[in-house]
């Protein structure tokens, strides 16, 4: 609630939120769209959105309010009807949750992920001029750090039926901050994939004026529905202007900016295309098999006992310990450089080796990516690499360390000890680039 004193000169003029209204404060008029107040901030401010989507704030002391009249009814929204165009590719919208998918929650001053398909729809007509939708299905809303394991067999799952069911293409909405983990999930699972499966998300919600969220499902529209590719990747802002989005393969990126458009970038490998909001499609030179006919299958399951660990000066050996005395079957270690991990410490407690080794040992899948990001592990160059790899240690190529971890899950799951070893350092959807060349760092 606002203060008494600004709720009585609201109530003198009859403004409720939703109305619009005019604020006279020092000679500047402000004209915007009156919301409650948040839970935070000064009570004797009133709240406006204004007709660029920004929301300010603006002290009523010595302020002259009136208002204009009715504007908006907050917290509803328009729907747009789904009308099928059998002349265009039929592709399948899958949400799940996100800022792509997201609202002002006026009570908090965040977003929340509230909004359905069809509002989506509402938002962007132009998708109706590019593919029919033949499908528009909400899986779950959740933000992307509350989801997991279950979460990407319940998408692999539903990606099949759509491609199964006639789908040219899926595309499916998702949160930002860890996006890359499912769609390297979706890499692993969909077996024979023969269509694209594009992920899409937005760095800024719906609601702002320099939203991404329309330009990006428009681009992965396209990819969905005449993209010539049988690839899992995600289609996000190229650069910061509204010029044109990349698709990237989905065991090859990674969120590298937190707010920023252009966040997902490829790493070691180059994108595989440039996609323009007008329906062009431009190979970017990275690597993708293309677009054909055939059933598509998922294997889903997933071991959740593999854990994620980094290295640092002074990290002690125990944490090893720790996973395998719970239980886990799988440790992705990210190490320095070339994929080191203390071992030739001054004190000897502090090396990791002999943690490692009796992992090892005990049947626990121990596996060696970089901190670096960029470039590729590797266990001969340095003594303490070659150690390292003696333990039993299973350094990973150039694979990213979030992409290590989906495999080994997925790995252990579906295939034996033994096999899972054998499988891990070989390229198997993509995740591995063979030739790192000086033009994938830093795209």
């Amino acid at each position: 609630m606002y203060s008494d004193i600004v709720q009585r000169v609201l109530n003198h003029i009859g403004a409720k939120p939703g109305d619009r209204i005019r604020v006279v404060k020092d000679e500047k008029a402000y004209e915007g769209i009156l919301l409650p107040r948040p839970e935070v901030g000064d009570p004797d401010c009133v709240i406006l959105k204004l007709a660029n989507g920004y929301n300010i704030g603006i002290e009523c002391k010595n302020a002259r309010i009136e208002r204009l009249g009715e504007g908006a009814k907050l917290e509803q929204f328009p729907l747009r009807r789904i009308e099928p165009n059998p002349k265009l590719p039929r592709i399948s919208l899958l949400t799940t949750g996100g800022t792509i998918a997201s609202r002002l929650d006026y009570l908090t001053g965040g977003v929340h992920m509230a909004m359905t398909p069809e509002e989506i729809l509402f938002a962007v007509p132009e998708l109706s001029e590019i593919a029919n939708l033949s499908n528009v299905a909400q899986l779950f809303n959740l933000a992307s750090e509350d989801m997991g394991y279950k979460e990407w067999q319940q998408m692999a799952e539903a990606a099949v039926r759509e491609l199964n069911s006639g789908a040219d293409g899926v595309i499916i909405t998702h949160g930002t901050d860890a996006m890359h983990y499912s769609s390297a999930a979706l890499s692993f699972m969909l077996l024979n994939l023969t269509k694209p499966v594009v992920f899409v998300g937005a760095q800024r919600s719906s609601d702002r004026g320099s939203s991404d969220a329309f330009m990006n499902l428009l681009c992965a529209s396209v990819v969905a529905a005449k993209g010539d590719f049988a690839e899992v990747g995600i289609c996000m802002h190229a650069e910061s202007s509204d010029s044109f989005c990349h698709f990237m393969r989905g065991t090859k990126v990674r969120k590298m900016h937190t707010s920023r458009r252009d966040a997902f970038r490829p790493i070691n490998d180059k994108p595989i295309a440039r996609v323009y909001p007008d329906g062009r499609i431009e190979l970017a030179g990275g690597r993708y098999t293309r677009r054909r006919n055939g059933e598509v299958s998922a294997s889903t399951k997933f071991e959740p006992k593999v854990a994620l660990v980094k290295v640092y000066p002074s990290s002690l050996p125990e944490i090893i310990d720790f996973y395998v005395s719970k239980g886990f079957r799988g440790i992705v270690i990210e190490g320095t450089g070339l994929g080191h991990v203390p071992t030739q410490t001054p004190d000897p407690k502090n090396s990791w080796i002999p943690k490692i080794k009796e992992a090892v040992k005990r049947d626990v899948v121990v596996a060696i990516t970089s901190q670096c990001i960029y470039g590729r592990t590797n266990p001969y160059v340095y003594r303490n690499l070659r150690l390292l790899k003696a333990a039993g240690a299973i350094h990973c190529e150039d694979m990213l360390p979030e992409t290590a971890y989906v495999k080994l899950g997925w790995l252990l799951a579906n295939h034996s000890l033994e096999e899972t070893r054998t499988m891990m350092p070989l390229n198997l959807v993509g995740e591995i680039n063979p030739r790192i060349t000086g033009e994938d760092f830093l795209l």
